[in-house]
């Protein structure tokens, strides 16, 4: 039998297959989604759909699964998560036109986009208060640049960036995917792999820097780039790859990227990957928001305040003009308590401008994206006029931002109705009153719903059924419905001349009339006259937004930083934070400081937090604390603490404390906690050491530093020497601030030896054995570890505590007494002697057993409160006469 050909509608699914590799093809068939072959037995199984077949090919059944498109949004989201690119095809033509053709002819599609992590726009597929960047990194000639862009929001940047700071700034950023050049691949795999971002190579030819400037001056409509600023090469390749990538993603329809913006690497506070991670951020160490740092300062109403707070907190700034006129704003509105709770109410009702600015330029937008453009202009407006004019620098300005946007505010109000539909084709959208032919097409329309209720009426009445129905749907239009048993009367004359019979279901039979046919054809013209009309004018309201996106745009950075420095202000007067002074110097005193992200928790628990002092660089005391104490006291607490009230400082906001002095941080360095890395072979102690070395070598004398247990992986002196040599180049070369908490109690002597070190420790108390920590950072060193104690208050046996008390101080009389003696004090110990009998337990007196009766007795559930306290007095008596 001759192998079937392969019909046309598969040739075409194959075709535009072939033309987009690595990608599910998501071909439209009506109102479906289907996907074929491989493409059907992946997203099937990542979708968790039913796999079924279609036809055959090369004697093969086709699989074949499909999703709704009216659900479609869903599904992608699912497919992103999982790390899968989705090419859309769509009909591109009505398939009335194919038929045209003839009866065998193909609607016409094409894929009008490439759905990526990094492009994403839709609301339901992204976090609301997170960016989503997708990066590019360019190297040229010995520059390198990064240049990277969230299309959902416009935010567009560029930066100089050599290999050895990708890691770091791709973790301040996050970005969902990055282009690299299939040149780099392989330098750049293992950095973008540890953020979890999609890795995305290209062509060389995209890279290209001549290519890049024609591409960028064709996006911007300008003859030259120099209005934005002067771009180096490496730049320009980053910036042009991004945009070229963005043309193959959208098809030619390019999002709205506002100018690029050039950073520098000396603005922000310097923090690389493991630092981020050890102090949670943005994310804690469990995989989650709650837990960071984020989570617990977070007081923003918007999502554009949100992102920005997420990016202040990710690259706090150096700059300190910049630094001190933030602060200023949050001083402003924690005075201005009113102010600030009526502005935070305003901001409270303002949607997502930014994200709905992008929809519109892309033509994913509808009728809801322009009410939110409209309700976000008109809280601006609410807001601009209650901030006074003695508002400091940054409030003044984000009120000149605000205004100006009166006409086009009053075009959308007229224009629209209060709650639009989501989509323009479902029409409705357009207000009464805004247009007189739309006016007139509608009543037409409207009308003809009453005409049909009246023949509905008059039918009834003709063939005394009552049970008749007028009906619409989009294969048959309007029909009219009755049941099986009173059809036999309307196929019967006289009633057959009048109703015409036109299908038949399981338990009804459906007619038309000559009269409803006619009615028909001008209700449905009104209709869709109707529509076209709301879309036509949904496109005139479109341009007139997007006329003035550049400035809504800036409205919508205002309202961001409003809400941030209202946000900051909330948080500080509840949590009684402290404006803290900020500086050139190398000072770092805080007093009575706190952890926001613990006293957080403490207080859900209703438990108090200590609060602690710290001083380096001021008066002349020492830059480098060494802290000793016992496991569980607070001392990693301690170290984070004040380097989150440092990154607080700089990012603008007031800070946990009674009083905080912080001379500019250029960078943040975190050595803390133990994590082993076992996908590159690396053990906990390995970590620890590139850790390590990474802030031996990159701290300046502007750093701040915070180490925990340096070298406890490794053998006791092993640790005890790598220690020692650390801090000494803490001191010695890298001369930078630092706290270094450590178990050696051997270090304690370098406070001695090394001018810029000063010994602390976490205060304990000892009571009948057990250990009480007391959370208190004091001056001076631990006289010992309590290990043991710790242990015990872990749950370990009470035989292994007894025997490590054993050991422990055999171990410390052969210390003391040294060398050879040392090592007979080890060979002395007897082996296995921890399994020993367990001590008797005291025999009980007399009287416990009486009391233990009388207990057995009660029974709580059948007592009133008044028996079950006499009964208390009675036992407590009792014990008493006993004494």
């Amino acid at each position: 039998m001759p192998e079937p050909t392969v019909t046309p509608m598969m040739a075409q699914y194959l075709q535009i297959r072939e033309a987009n590799p690595g990608a599910l093809l998501f071909y439209r068939m009506g109102d479906f989604y289907e996907m074929f072959f491989d493409d059907a037995v992946a997203a099937s199984a990542a979708l968790d759909i039913a796999l079924t077949k279609r036809g055959l090919h090369l004697g093969q059944d086709i699989p074949m699964c499909g999703v709704p498109v009216h659900a479609a949004e869903g599904y992608l989201l699912t497919l992103i998560r999982k790390g899968f690119r989705v090419a859309i095809a769509e009909q591109m033509e009505d398939p009335a036109e194919a038929k045209k053709r003839g009866s065998k002819s193909v609607v016409a599609r094409d894929v009008v986009r490439l759905v990526t992590p990094g492009t994403l726009t839709e609301e339901s597929l992204l976090e609301a208060r997170r960016h989503n960047y997708l990066a590019a990194w360019a190297e040229l000639r010995g520059e390198a640049a990064l240049a990277w862009a969230d299309i959902s929001t416009g935010e567009f940047r560029v930066m100089n960036c050599p290999l050895v700071r990708l890691a770091p700034e791709l973790a301040r950023l996050a970005p969902r995917e990055v282009l690299i050049s299939e040149t780099r691949e392989a330098d750049c795999a293992g950095i973008v792999s540890d953020l979890r971002a999609a890795l995305t190579p290209m062509a060389r030819g995209s890279f290209d820097s001549l290519g890049a400037e024609k591409r960028l001056c064709a996006l911007y409509g300008v003859g030259s780039l120099q209005a934005f600023g002067t771009f180096g090469r490496a730049e320009l390749s980053a910036m042009g790859a991004l945009v070229d990538y963005l043309e193959l993603t959208q098809r030619g329809k390019l999002p709205l990227l506002r100018a690029p913006v050039q950073e520098s690497a000396g603005s922000a506070m310097q923090i690389d990957a493991a630092t981020r991670r050890n102090l949670e951020l943005t994310q804690a160490l469990s995989g989650g928001r709650e837990g960071s740092l984020l989570a617990a300062i977070d007081r923003t109403v918007t999502a554009g305040g949100a992102r920005l707070l997420e990016r202040r907190i990710s690259a706090p700034s150096r700059e300190l003009g910049q630094i001190r006129a933030r602060l200023a704003s949050v001083r402003f509105l924690l005075e201005q308590s009113r102010l600030r709770e009526d502005l935070r109410e305003d901001l409270r009702r303002c949607p997502d401008i930014d994200r709905a600015l992008s929809r519109l330029a892309l033509d994913r937008g509808g009728p809801r994206d322009l009410v939110a453009i409209r309700t976000g202009l008109e809280q601006a407006a609410r807001i601009a006029a209650r901030l006074p004019a003695d508002a400091p620098e940054l409030l003044a300005q984000a009120v000149a931002a605000l205004g100006g946007q009166e006409p086009l505010v009053e075009l959308l109000g007229a224009a629209l109705v209060a709650e639009p539909p989501l989509l323009v084709r479902d029409g409705g959208f357009i207000a009464p009153g805004h247009d007189a032919e739309l006016d007139e097409t509608r009543a037409l329309r409207d009308e003809g719903r009453g005409v049909i209720a009246r023949m509905q009426a008059e039918y009834i009445e003709q063939t005394g059924i009552a049970a008749l129905k007028i009906k619409h749907n989009n294969v048959l239009g309007y029909f009219i419905e009755t049941t099986a048993t009173h059809a036999e009367r309307m196929l019967a004359p006289p009633l057959n001349e009048t109703f015409i019979h036109r299908q038949t279901t399981a338990n009804q039979v459906r007619f038309t009339t000559l009269p409803l046919n006619e009615m028909e054809t001008r209700i449905l013209n009104s209709a869709n006259h109707a529509l076209e009309i709301e879309k036509r004018l949904y496109d005139s309201l479109k341009r007139a937004v997007m006329d003035q996106a550049a400035a809504i745009g800036e409205a919508a950075r205002a309202l961001a930083g409003i809400d941030l420095a209202a946000g900051f202000a909330d948080l500080a007067a509840g949590g009684d934070w402290c404006e803290p002074l900020v500086d050139d110097s190398r000072a770092f005193v805080v007093e009575a400081g706190r952890h926001p992200v613990v006293e957080r928790a403490l207080k859900r628990s209703g438990a108090p937090f200590v609060a602690n002092d710290c001083a380096l660089t001021e008066g002349g005391t020492p830059a480098i604390w060494l802290l000793t104490g016992p496991n569980m006291a607070g001392k990693s607490t301690f170290l984070r603490q004040n380097a989150l009230i440092a990154l607080l400082a700089q990012a603008g906001a007031f800070v946990p404390a009674r009083r905080a002095h912080v001379g500019l941080v250029s960078q943040l360095f975190s050595r803390v906690g133990a994590a082993d890395d076992l996908a590159r072979g690396r053990s906990t102690f390995m970590v620890e050491m590139v850790e390590t070395a990474a802030i031996l070598n990159q701290a300046d004398d502007r750093a701040l530093v915070i180490l925990d247990e340096i070298g406890r992986g490794t053998a006791t002196y092993d640790g005890l020497s790598i220690a020692w040599a650390v801090l000494e180049h803490l001191h010695g070369a890298n001369r930078c601030r630092a706290l270094f908490a450590t178990h050696y109690h051997e270090m304690t002597a370098l406070a001695a030896k090394l001018e810029g070190v000063e010994n602390a420790t976490v205060r304990v108390k000892e009571w009948e054995g057990e250990v009480i920590f007391l959370h208190e950072v004091l001056r001076g060193a631990a006289d010992r570890s309590y290990g043991v104690q710790v242990a015990r208050l872990a749950g370990l046996p009470a035989a292994v505590i007894e025997r490590a008390k054993v050991v422990l101080e055999a171990l410390e009389k052969g210390e003391r007494e040294g060398g050879a003696r040392r090592q007979a004090v080890v060979d002395d110990l007897p082996l296995f002697s921890m399994v020993r009998a367990a001590p008797p337990a005291p025999a009980p007196s007399p009287k416990a057993g009486v009391l233990e009766e009388r207990l057995a007795a009660l029974h709580p559930d059948e007592m009133t409160p008044r028996e079950a306290l006499a009964a208390l007095y009675a036992l407590k008596a009792a014990l008493a006469e006993g004494e």
